[in-house]
């Protein structure tokens, strides 16, 4: 900002003037105020008693003041970007989390609600009431039930006849070799046997057809491995159960309720014990999915 003379003029005259006049004549002197402009800076004066007129001492720059911050609101600018509230997730338009994989949440967003394609409902064993429908979705079968533990197939550490009452060393779909199918490290589902209720091929579902489970925050990418009893729904192999954070103990582990199984159609694989195809594949169907419902 340039220097205002008329300042240092009439701050010389004020000071002459307090020498000379007394002290109830100052008051007409007084320098008008200058607001809101931002004040001159100050000249430091000295007295020359011989002389009895001020003089201006060389100028001394300001200490700076330190500015209180603005407020983005009172004064138009924009404010910080918004972001979600903690512990939430944020999520694009289309659905997606964003940054990184498909999230439960995204995938159940879609999975509201059911068109009912079975005809008829599911038990989630012999001695419960029939309360399951297999729902149709653009690209996908659905259904929310209880996850019991198939240890069928090799036997493994904990995977055999002496850790599961109900084991049988064969599954309905198999390994690239032809071998049975490893629950204790590959993820895989167990669909119902075709039959009145519902028939799963008519569906577009197979053997190695890719699925994605989810129980809680969790989701498990898996393939169909297995079929069960015609008229019993909710079971997965010992290693989606763990993925998933559910006790995989095939004789008293498993869940009662809360775990959602989507079925892609038409996605079966060749290699059904490739984890890294049906790991990339189960991301890419469940993107399309989310686009697509």
């Amino acid at each position: 900002m340039p220097r205002r003379p008329h300042v240092f003029v009439a701050a010389s005259t004020a000071l002459l003037a307090a020498a000379v006049f007394p002290a109830t004549v100052l008051p007409a002197l007084a320098l008008p105020a200058e607001a809101p402009h931002a004040p001159a800076p100050h000249t430091p004066m000295s007295f020359d008693p011989a002389a009895r007129v001020p003089v201006a001492s060389a100028p001394v720059s300001p200490a700076p003041v330190p500015s209180a911050p603005v407020s983005p609101k009172r004064h138009g600018a924009p404010g910080p970007a918004a972001g979600p509230p903690a512990g939430k997730e944020s999520f694009r338009r289309d659905g997606f989390p964003e940054d990184g994989p498909v999230t439960a949440a995204a995938l159940l967003s879609r999975a509201g609600g059911c068109d009912q394609i079975s005809n008829g409902r599911y038990r989630t064993r012999e001695s419960t009431p029939a309360t399951i429908p297999v729902c149709d979705a653009r690209g996908a079968v659905f259904w929310e039930a209880d996850m019991d533990i198939d240890c069928d197939g090799q036997a493994t550490a904990h995977c055999n006849p002496s850790a599961d009452p109900y084991y049988q060393d064969t599954t309905s779909y198999t390994q690239a070799d032809g071998r049975a199918l490893n629950a204790e490290e590959l993820p895989y589902i167990v669909v119902p046997l075709s039959s009145s209720i519902w028939n799963f091929r008519s569906s577009g579902i197979r053997g190695g057809s890719v699925a994605a489970v989810i129980h809680r925050d969790k989701v498990e990418y898996a393939v169909v491995g297995d079929t069960g009893p015609p008229g019993i729904i909710g079971e997965a192999s010992y290693a989606t159960a763990r993925a998933l954070g559910i006790v995989p103990d095939p004789a008293g582990g498993g869940v009662p309720s809360g775990v959602t199984y989507i079925v892609f159609k038409d996605s079966e694989i060749s290699r059904l014990d490739d984890q890294e195809t049906i790991t990339r594949r189960g991301d890419e169907l469940a993107k399309q999915f989310i686009r697509d419902n």
